[in-house]
């Protein structure tokens, strides 16, 4: 392998990476990368879970789709094991998933049907926070190297700073946007009501937490409907 021009292609997806303007876009680059810069990489996707369900993120190819779905139903697999193995540096390298039914007796066997042969899977973590897990396949059997897995590696570690930084990002303007409704919701309903900004603010806390609705949602009805 030139490594030489693969840590040229490796600083040039790292700063893709942070160009992105929203963390779908970023996710997606994230995977495309995997299937671009790694040999042996089929298709790739990020599962993320949330308890015993699953999240597909930015799938290359309706495979990996496939398999998390799988995994989901029968409570194993690869993907399972590298999202919440809660081992940093932890990376997965199944050879040929034909002959792992002892690992995933439940998985291997309808994973292999498939069509896959060979898998790679990396936790995606920052100091911070778990993040999921990237996810490689491959058709063939044998097909990822320790070149592959060590460009899989990189690519991860530039891939989990990507994606903590583009949630932050999109956190913070999420808050700003919420911010802004409710202070738009509390000067109607004082002009509608003559209230207080206390008096308006205590308005929209109340019918969120007695009717149970977020309450930017309830901001929101306000701005657009004068009322909650």
């Amino acid at each position: 392998m030139d490594w030489s021009r693969f840590a040229q292609q490796m600083a040039s997806m790292a700063r893709d990476l942070l160009a992105q303007d929203s963390v779908g876009a970023t996710l997606e680059r994230i995977t495309a990368s995997a299937t671009e810069l790694v040999a042996g990489c089929d298709a790739a996707g990020i599962l993320v879970l949330h308890g015993r369900q699953v999240e597909t993120l930015a799938p290359t190819h309706r495979l990996v789709v496939d398999s998390d779905r799988l995994q989901e139903r029968l409570g194993e697999g690869p993907c399972f094991d590298a999202a919440r193995s809660g081992v940093k540096e932890r990376v997965l390298r199944i050879a040929d998933l034909e002959v792992e039914h002892q690992r995933w007796p439940a998985y291997a066997p309808r994973a292999h049907t498939l069509g896959v042969g060979s898998m790679m899977g990396f936790l995606l973590y920052t100091d911070d926070e778990e993040l999921g897990a990237l996810n490689l396949y491959s058709r063939r059997p044998g097909a990822f190297t320790d070149v592959s897995e060590t460009a899989g590696w990189l690519l991860a570690s530039h891939a989990a700073v990507a994606f903590s930084s583009a949630r932050t990002h999109a956190q913070m303007e999420q808050a700003v946007a919420t911010r802004h409704t409710i202070g738009e919701a509390m000067g109607i309903l004082m002009g509608a009501h003559h209230l207080t900004e206390e008096q308006a603010f205590d308005v929209l806390r109340r019918f969120s937490q007695e009717n149970n609705i977020k309450l930017r949602e309830v901001a929101r009805r306000v701005c657009e409907q004068g009322s909650p």
